[in-house]
């Protein structure tokens, strides 16, 4: 048996494993523009959508369970209350 003979198994795999994912981008990326096409967006809002069309929405657990990096109000001090009089 010659060298040529041999089959790379791990080599055959991630070749796989690139047409796989290639494959899906496709998919994705024909929904998107199906969806694009059918909403009658405007070239500006076809083209986002299809270049976001590898997002995913966030789900409520991921939302809940994240901490807050941005306080509400970043000026205002938590421990501080400032009341203001208007005089009449």
């Amino acid at each position: 048996m010659s060298q040529r003979d041999v089959i790379d198994f791990s080599a055959l795999e991630r070749e796989l494993q690139v047409v796989v994912e290639s494959e899906r981008r496709h998919q994705r990326e024909n929904d998107a523009k199906l969806r694009a096409v059918s909403q009658r967006a405007s070239y500006d809002q076809f083209r986002d959508l299809v270049l976001a069309c590898h997002m995913k929405p966030l789900e409520k657990k991921d939302k809940d369970s994240a901490p807050r990096k941005q306080p509400w109000n970043p000026v205002a001090r938590s421990d501080q209350v400032v009341v203001q009089v208007v005089p009449p």
